[in-house]
């Protein structure tokens, strides 16, 4: 057993015979590529499928199972947890590993939880099996990143790591609309068991459509190819232990530690608006599934703002992911403000939509682009899940507190003082990514 399963986890071997042939090559580059990136996309869809149902049913778990707020808190901030630790060493394991292993594996145990987890009578099980589900997250994202720097060049990241980004928010919509079909009906338990089930589907048929990097199917590595140059020098047959990756690559990295900062700060804002919304607008007056419907406005027209800010960063910076994210976190800043203004039971529904749909936008530009191809640009190829992993901490130390210390702010300080949080938060990413405009500009020159 424990044989079969080091055999699906290892780097998979490279083809014994490379492809010669130019057109061949490029034939079936363009094949596996689309492919792959596909594979990446639904897959990592999925895993937001069974992961951000809960904001949508966060009003029913306070009233059916009778929880009070920091109740309701301890429950995210359990998979925050699991999973910012989970995302460092799953980080540092796909280095090592194959990416189709660990993409489908924590699909599949994320949704085999999901199956059961809306009839846990209790907080201390909701709390752990959460917190399970947290852990078997963290297997979603890395697999992805390493992907991604394995079969795209440095100088297409920027729109390719955004359109992928993308999932993350396509998913959040997709299983908004599922929640509000079986809010509608009744049957708000299904949000949970439905996604379960379509995510164990995935889940197999990733281990059968997936491969890991060019070289396992007889292909050049993504440079060769491409005949890229960059600057960040990329070490051929790495033989680097784990410590030795951190030390050398981010631990010492002080650009990562500064965008690892920031990823906190945003990511706060960023669960902030999303997890306790529905139970914002419901205060504010606004019915249950009112409020869920109007909740889907901020993924879906998030979508769009990772895209548009990762075409912009390729476009009309030159690949830099610094300026754009700056300018979209000012609107966010403004968005942030209206929401809080505005949302209430006398506020026309289309203008609801519009302000939560402003924040999702403007979360998602900077969130995909300074967390997600920034990270790319600064770090070597070889350790990129790495430090996606170390960022992750980060990230999820801004989830916890999104949690627990959101729901201790409501408590004492109201939504006002919530909300002053999140300006806050979103001010400091603003200025921690500023730190970043040389070297990201530096970059560039060399792309």
């Amino acid at each position: 057993m424990i044989s079969k399963l080091t055999k699906w986890i290892k780097l998979l071997s490279d083809a014994p015979s490379p492809i010669k042939n130019e057109q061949k090559v490029s034939n079936k580059y363009k094949h596996w590529r689309i492919r792959m990136f596909l594979s990446m996309y639904i897959g990592y869809l999925m895993y937001y499928f069974v992961r951000k149902n809960i904001p949508y049913v966060g009003s029913f778990f306070i009233d059916d199972l009778h929880l009070t707020k920091l109740e309701f808190g301890i429950i995210g901030s359990s998979m925050a947890v699991t999973y910012g630790i989970g995302k460092f060493i799953s980080g540092l394991a796909v280095d090592k590993c194959n990416i189709k292993f660990f993409l489908a594996f924590g699909l599949i145990g994320s949704s085999v939880i999901n199956l059961f987890f809306a009839y846990l009578p209790t907080l201390p099980l909701l709390a752990f099996f959460w917190g399970l589900n947290g852990a078997f997250q963290s297997m979603g994202f890395t697999p992805c990143a390493k992907g991604l720097v394995h079969w795209f060049s440095q100088n297409e990241r920027g729109t390719i790591w955004t359109l992928h980004s993308s999932s993350k928010m396509a998913g959040i919509t997709g299983i908004g609309f599922l929640a509000t079909f079986f809010i509608a009906t009744g049957h708000w338990k299904a949000v949970f068991y439905a996604p379960g089930i379509l995510g164990l589907i995935v889940g197999v048929a990733l281990l059968f459509v997936m491969t890991d990097k060019p070289e396992c199917v007889g292909l050049p590595k993504i440079e060769d190819f491409r005949n890229d140059r960059t600057l960040v020098k990329v070490e051929e047959k790495s033989n680097l232990s784990h410590w030795q990756i951190l030390s050398k690559y981010i631990f010492k990295n002080y650009y990562l530690w500064l965008v690892s900062i920031a990823a906190m700060s945003l990511y706060f804002v960023r669960f902030t608006s999303l997890d306790w919304s529905t139970i914002f607008m419901k205060e504010r007056g606004i019915p249950p599934a009112t409020a869920a419907s109007l909740l889907i406005s901020m993924p879906i027209i998030g979508v769009f703002g990772g895209i548009s800010a990762g075409y912009l960063a390729d476009k009309a910076f030159k690949g830099r992911c610094v300026p754009i994210s700056i300018i979209y976190l000012v609107f966010l800043v403004a968005s942030l403000w209206a929401m809080y203004t505005f949302v209430s039971v006398t506020t026309p529904w289309w203008v609801i939509a519009f302000i939560l749909a402003a924040v999702g936008f403007f979360i998602e530009g900077p969130q995909s682009v300074a967390m997600g191809a920034l990270i790319g640009r600064l770090s070597p190829k070889e350790s990129i899940g790495a430090a996606i992993g170390f960022v992750g901490i980060f990230e999820y130390i801004g989830t916890f507190f999104a949690g627990v210390i959101a729901a201790m702010i409501i408590t004492e300080y109201s939504w006002k003082g919530l909300f002053t949080g999140c300006y806050l938060s979103t001010v400091l990413t603003l200025m921690l990514l500023a730190f970043i405009w040389k070297k990201d500009s530096l970059i560039s020159k060399y792309d």
